[in-house]
């Protein structure tokens, strides 16, 4: 028998419990109220949150500064100050001889017949390089001595005649016309004499002309000619002569650095393919530039030394005076597509970037010309992990 029981509301409205019903209705009577509520929670858990957010946007509250240096980045800092620096000047060019001496054949030429000396020899002024064959030069010349003689022989005679003729004068057995006809075969018998004698002297110094003379001591850089060549004097240069040993670096510099130097400067040269360094000085500086690369020519004086071969391609590293300026390491300096920057720490320990132009390298580091006065604490490391405007915490480096 089933019984109803009726309960008033607060209105007044009366509420019927069923005492029969079925248990699992019941169940999932009560999963479907606790969904319900949880969802009814999260949404007000959410709205609060919201409100919350908006609340403190427009209240403008700002974290306070010392929360922020809680969580800023520590940084190492360098302050460079100004170091006086060698400038210096970095350029490649071309060894070559300071005085390079072609010597080909001067006389009419032949078949050569000797070659006493070969490339990497030294020479003296005069020394004979090659021989040319004389064989019909010589007896030319035997012909003109023998030429001398006679003229000799009839000047002597025309002087005897000349002698016997003024001793019989005072006699009257020689009348003054016939005096001064054998005066007259005298002097033109002396000048055939000297006529003779310039002959011969001329074949004597053409033979001379054959052979091939050093004309200063030098080194010997090419030999281009072989026994049994025949040369004339218009073959090529049969060699190449270093007047005195002397090489040169003819070292290629843009207009800026060429007129940072000047006859007089000291340069390092180290040849490709070695580590040696070889101490020379400007002598000449190119007072032209080439209008294709508009780069001149800066010549330095070498002695000769064996590792200097001419034709060989060298660094120079020419010196260009004092500079007054700041030195950073290297990884303090960056660069991108706007070129080479720092970073610095500013008064509000925020980053900072500051263009910067870049000298020398040197063993302490990069020359800094332009945009620090040295006074600035620069980011030593990590400042490519660094925006501008973070704050930062600076530690200064400790000094080695």
């Amino acid at each position: 028998m089933n019984y109803e029981s009726g309960v008033m509301a607060e209105r007044g409205e009366p509420i019927t419990v069923g005492l029969g019903e079925d248990p699992a209705e019941l169940e999932a009577s009560e999963r479907r109220s606790k969904r319900r509520l949880f969802l009814i929670a999260a949404l007000i858990v959410l709205g609060l949150a919201i409100a919350a957010f908006f609340a403190m946007r427009g209240s403008g509250t700002t974290t306070p500064a010392g929360d922020d240096d809680a969580q800023a980045p520590t940084v190492t800092v360098v302050t460079p100050g100004k170091t006086t620096v060698e400038g210096q000047i970095t350029a490649t060019g071309t060894l070559a001889a300071r005085r390079d001496m072609p010597v080909g054949v001067v006389g009419e030429g032949g078949r050569v017949v000797s070659v006493p000396v070969d490339a990497g020899d030294w020479v003296r002024q005069g020394q004979v390089l090659a021989s040319i064959d004389q064989s019909v030069q010589s007896q030319q010349v035997q012909s003109a001595a023998a030429n001398v003689q006679v003229a000799q022989a009839d000047a002597k005679l025309a002087q005897a005649n000349l002698d016997r003729a003024l001793q019989l004068v005072e006699r009257g057995f020689v009348s003054a016309a016939d005096v001064d006809r054998l005066t007259a075969t005298r002097d033109a018998a002396n000048a055939r004499v000297r006529v003779a004698q310039a002959q011969l002297g001329e074949l004597r110094a053409r033979n001379a002309r054959l052979n091939v003379l050093a004309p200063a001591s030098g080194y010997v850089l090419e030999r281009n000619v072989e026994t049994g060549q025949t040369v004339s004097a218009g073959s090529p240069p049969l060699f190449r002569i270093a007047r005195g040993g002397e090489m040169e670096l003819r070292a290629r510099l843009n207009e800026d650095s060429l007129a940072a130097i000047s006859v007089g400067t000291t340069a390092q040269i180290r040849p490709v393919g070695t580590d040696k360094l070889f101490t020379g000085q400007v002598w000449q500086v190119s007072p032209t530039i080439d209008q294709q690369d508009r780069q001149g020519t800066a010549r330095i004086a070498l002695a000769y030394a064996p590792g200097l071969r001419p034709g060989g391609f060298a660094t120079a590293t020419i010196a260009s005076g004092t500079v007054v300026a700041p030195i950073l390491p290297e990884s303090a300096v960056l660069s991108d597509r706007e070129g080479a920057y720092v970073l610095i720490v500013n008064g509000e320990n925020k980053a900072e970037r500051r263009p910067v132009t870049t000298g020398t390298v040197t063993r302490k580091g990069i020359v800094i010309t332009e945009g620090l006065t040295g006074s600035e604490r620069v980011v030593l490391r990590a400042g490519g992990f660094l925006t501008e405007g973070e704050t930062v915490k600076a530690q200064l480096a400790k000094r080695d």
